[in-house]
């Protein structure tokens, strides 16, 4: 190549102005901002937010960026850590799936640390915002087959973006960014066990652990601290690694002329993505036909095999965690039949435990379509099929969920995802007054919207 990726993704992260990002962008990152914020509120007591907010209280250090609802500072590097780990720890933030999945939002904390280190505007924090995505998403489009195809976790692709997005907040230059690049992506490629068999609290924290390392190469680039330039395609660099077949145009096709958040989803459930539509499908059928989990014989769930893979694992019918519980698709579908919803509170241990759960969860099989594989990932098809114990048969097939670009979550959708996140910690007045701060936040400085966040 006459110019390497990293320098081509700089050139374009360094010059983009927020007088030149359509209005329907800057939109989309605010209804991004407060799904994830919500997030984050809803996660403030979940025991691993509590166990890295500990770690990190105790470490102290320089009092440069705030904790999401807490309100106290600490070193940047931390708080994007800790609040990414917010953002992430309940499954309930947003979803790009195409070749690789990702959470791009596990990303916003890098240019919200920085920002508020340096004292920075918001209106720079949605360009740093606007990067996550941007180039979360194409590297979920850049190996074919995807890394996570490859037992890897896309938890290496972050390690790729998040120092863009603190880079960009930062105010490096094109060599520097260069560097902050080379410098994160040479260490956090990160396994796929976390996501696969029995899962524990590492599922949530290796994505936000990549951003925090991104935090940390912007700052050593800031300071004139060199990294690999070749780190994508050079001599043992990462496509030379992981394997042949990569498709370098789609990291640039459209640069700037079209915004890779439009195309990101929203969850509707607080669950892994390709549980959403199967979860829904089963919802439409119990719903509308008033099913109740001890008339049922059997369910069956047909969908990719690539989810049968991952959601049908024998570890995901004897969920012992929150985090296993959510990744697992017979799980999901059995509190499915027994509450006829899905929220947070359904993964609860005296859920999990819930004798109900226990009896209908072994009634669960998942079926491989070939065919749903061809349509994946431009659709998430699901065909859910109950059988009841008195020989009636009922169905349902979908497409996509709730929160799918052709779906999308309503402001009003979103409003009430935000206030069932944060009711335990806001009252209805601040949960209004965080959502009109959050929708008009380019009039503030990074420092103020934080600060504005306490709850």
């Amino acid at each position: 190549m006459d110019i390497s990726i990293s320098r081509k993704i700089a050139e374009y992260a360094v010059n983009l102005q927020y007088d030149k990002i359509p209005e329907s962008v800057i939109l989309e990152v605010k209804r991004y901002l407060y799904d994830s914020i919500g997030c984050a509120l809803g996660a403030m007591k979940t025991k691993d937010v509590k166990i890295i907010k500990e770690i990190c209280d105790e470490m102290g250090g320089a009092e440069q960026a705030a904790i999401i609802g807490y309100g106290n500072k600490m070193p940047a590097v931390n708080a994007a850590l800790l609040n990414s780990l917010m953002i992430r720890s309940l499954d309930f933030n947003d979803i790009y799936w195409k070749e690789d999945p990702s959470h791009p939002s596990d990303i916003i904390p890098a240019a919200l640390a920085v920002g508020e280190m340096k004292d920075a505007s918001m209106k720079d924090v949605i360009l740093g915002i606007i990067l996550a995505y941007e180039f979360e998403q194409r590297l979920c489009e850049f190996a074919k087959p995807g890394v996570r195809e490859r037992k890897w976790h896309h938890a290496t692709l972050t390690q790729f973006v998040s120092p863009i997005a603190a880079g960009k907040v930062l105010g490096l230059n094109v060599d520097q960014m260069v560097n902050a690049i080379g410098i994160s992506g040479c260490h956090n490629h990160t396994i796929g066990c976390p996501t696969a068999g029995k899962l524990t609290m590492m599922k949530n924290t290796v994505d936000p652990m990549a951003t925090q390392s991104g935090v940390l190469a912007a700052l050593m680039a800031a300071k004139g601290y060199s990294g690999t330039e070749a780190v994508f395609e050079g001599k043992e660099g990462f496509m030379q690694v992981f394997g042949p077949d990569w498709d370098v145009n789609v990291l640039f096709d459209g640069l700037g002329s079209r915004f890779k958040i439009l195309e990101c989803s929203m969850k509707a459930f607080p669950t892994e993505a390709l549980t959403h539509t199967h979860i829904t499908a089963t919802l439409k059928v119990v719903t509308k036909n008033n099913i109740s989990y001890d008339q049922i014989d059997s369910v069956t769930i047909t969908t990719i095999a690539r989810a049968c893979d991952i959601l049908f694992d024998p570890h995901k019918y004897h969920p012992e965690s929150r985090e296993t519980a959510d990744h697992s698709l017979p799980y999901c579908i059995a509190a499915a039949l027994v509450d006829h919803k899905i929220t947070t509170a359904s993964f609860s241990d005296e859920k999990i435990n819930d004798p109900r759960i226990k009896e209908v969860i072994m009634k669960i099989k998942g079926e491989a379509s070939f065919e749903f594989e061809q349509m994946f990932p431009a659709k998430q098809p699901s065909k859910v099929v109950i059988r009841t114990k008195d020989g009636r048969e009922f169905s349902e097939y979908l497409e996509y969920p709730k929160g799918d670009p052709r779906e999308p979550m309503t402001m009003e959708d979103l409003e009430n995802k935000f206030n069932a996140l944060s009711e335990s910690v806001l009252s209805p007045d601040r949960q209004e007054a965080i959502k009109n701060i959050i929708f008009n936040c380019e009039n503030m400085t990074a420092r103020e919207f934080m600060a504005s966040l306490t709850v």
